[in-house]
Order: C-alpha cells, then structure tokens, then sequence
C-alpha cells in the first residue's frame, strides 16, 4: 500500500513536471513570434512562459522546477542549439520564477488576490525584484561568451528583465483568475461584461494602430473592467492591450511609427507596465474594499440578531 501510494505520488509529480515543460516550450515559441533582435540578442518584450512558471509553481509546489528547465532547454534548442554556456541561462531562466515563488509565499500572497497587499506582492516579489536575476544571468552569459559587446549590456539587460517582468505581471494574473472563474449569473452583467469586451476590442485597436498617439485610451477600459469586474475582467484586458500593442511595435505602426528600436522599446514597456499595474492594483483593491463592506454588513446583520434577541418582547395587554 505505501509503494503503491509512493509511486502514484511519483508518477503524479513526473506528470506535472511534463506539463509545465509543454507549457513552457508552447509559450515560449508563441512568445517568439513578436521577438526583436537588439546587438545580436533575441528578446520579447513579453515573455509568456515566465509568468506561466510562476503560476505553476503557485499551483503545484516547487518540485515542478525542473520542468521549468526542460522548457527552458526545449526552447533554446529549438532556437540555435544548445552551448555548454547556456547552462546558465538555464539556470536563471529556473531561479527567476523559483525565487518569486519563494518571496511570494513568504509574504503569505493568496492566489485569490483579493487584498492590495497580494497586488503589491506580485508587481515587485513576483515580477520586477526576482526576474533581475534572470535577465542578469542572461545578459552576462552573452557577455561572457563573446556573443554580446559590452557596451551594449544594458539595452539587452533592461529588455530582458522587462520581458520577464511583463510576462508575470500579464500572464500569471489571467491564470489564476482563469482557475475560479465564472460566468455571470445576472443577464445585466453578462451584456455589460460583452460589451466589455466589444468595446476593448474596438479602443484598443484604434489606441494601438492609429497615428494620433491614443494609447491613454486604454486606461479608462482597465478602470472599468477593474471596477465592475475586478481581477476576472481587468487580467484579461490588460493582457490583450499588451499583446496589441506588442504587435504594432515590431510592425512600427501607429505610435510606433518612425522610431528608433531602443524609443519603440522604451515606449512599449513604459505602456505596458503601466497598463499592468493599473489593472492589477485597481482590481485588488476594489476587491479588497468590496470584501470589507460584506464584512461590516455582515457584523451588522449578525448585531442585529443579537440585539433581537437581548432585546425584552412588549408587554401584552
């Protein structure tokens, strides 16, 4: 019974970790689709299967890290063979999600996300403090091996970081969200999650693709879907105005336009992390604010009742 029990144990871990390095490997080449190439480097400015790891290792514990590297060493294959010097790019690819995962569950984050502390957990122990470690283990290992100037260090390390940065940011909170989700009960609410939806399609295509520098459009759509439908509406929204907007900066179209490769990133990433963080704080704390007024109803309506009861019935006649 107990090898029996411990082996179903192993297979289920085997299993998992195969699954993340699917994932990994999947997001990784949709991830580099939109791919740039500064000084020789191939970088994205959103790289999908880091927030993708993170949200594994939120799910399933930290013994699915090796998938993590397999995914990881699978794409870096497939893209121009493996060097023994990408071992430790290997490695920082591994470390980045593991360390957030560890930071995160020491600050006692809750996948529900329904606090501004959980918010504020994810943007800086989740995102932009553990992912230095993989963009400069990255950026160095290109140094190191002749493969990347010098000079040119700091360009390829700030596009690294902040496409390892955007990719927990955009894509750990639409998955976490994805595991509760549900549609909404109320006709009101579905027309008006609809037409959510219709309008982002609409806003952010003409912000994204127009000449006129519209992208601040875009803001008031992630306070509406973070107002009315909290994390479950501004995750998905946030998302797709990145990916949008990913892909008229490597067309160079609409604000994009007649810009440098450096401005064009400059600008993408500013716009992106700001969309993020707008979306991702807003939510929690309408979240948070929410779960506080059903708090106080709650004691309120339970007061009452004791109240009720304390209170001595009229006399009768």
């Amino acid at each position: 019974m107990v090898r029996t029990e411990g082996r179903r144990r192993l297979v289920g871990t085997l299993l998992r970790i195969l699954a993340v390095a699917a994932a990994y490997y999947v997001s990784g080449w949709v991830g580099l689709t939109q791919r740039v190439v500064i000084d020789g480097a191939a970088v994205t400015p959103l790289w999908l299967p880091t927030g993708i790891a993170l949200a594994c290792l939120l799910w399933m514990g930290p013994w699915v890290w090796p998938g993590i590297t397999l995914g990881a060493y699978l794409v870096i294959e497939g893209l121009a063979g493996i060097d023994p010097a990408d071992i430790a790019i290997l490695a920082g690819n591994t470390l980045g999600p593991v360390c957030a995962y560890a930071m995160l569950r020491r600050a006692g984050f809750r996948l529900e996300m329904d606090r501004l502390r959980d918010g504020m957990a994810l943007v800086f122990l989740g995102g932009l403090l553990p992912m230095l470690l993989s963009a400069t283990v990255g950026t160095w290992t290109l140094v190191l091996t002749g493969d990347l100037p010098l000079e040119r260090f700091w360009p390829v390390w700030a596009a690294w970081w902040a496409g390892d940065a955007m990719g927990v940011l955009v894509v750990t909170p639409v998955l976490l969200v994805l595991r509760r989700a549900r549609m909404p009960e109320d006709t009101y609410r579905m027309a008006e999650a609809a037409a959510l939806a219709v309008t982002a399609i609409v806003v952010t295509l003409v912000a994204t693709r127009s000449t006129l520098s519209l992208l601040f459009l875009v803001f008031p759509l992630l306070i509406w879907a973070a107002v009315r439908f909290q994390l479950a509406g501004s995750a998905p929204c946030a998302l797709f105005v990145s990916v949008l907007a990913i892909g008229a900066a490597t067309d160079r179209a609409g604000p994009f336009a007649r810009h440098t490769l450096f401005e064009i990133m400059v600008n993408l990433q500013a716009f992106n992390g700001c969309a993020a963080l707008t979306a991702l704080l807003l939510a929690a704390l309408v979240t948070e604010q929410n779960n506080i007024r059903l708090r106080i109803e709650q004691a309120c309506e339970d007061l009452a009742e004791v109240v009720a009861r304390l209170t001595p019935g009229e006399p009768r006649d």
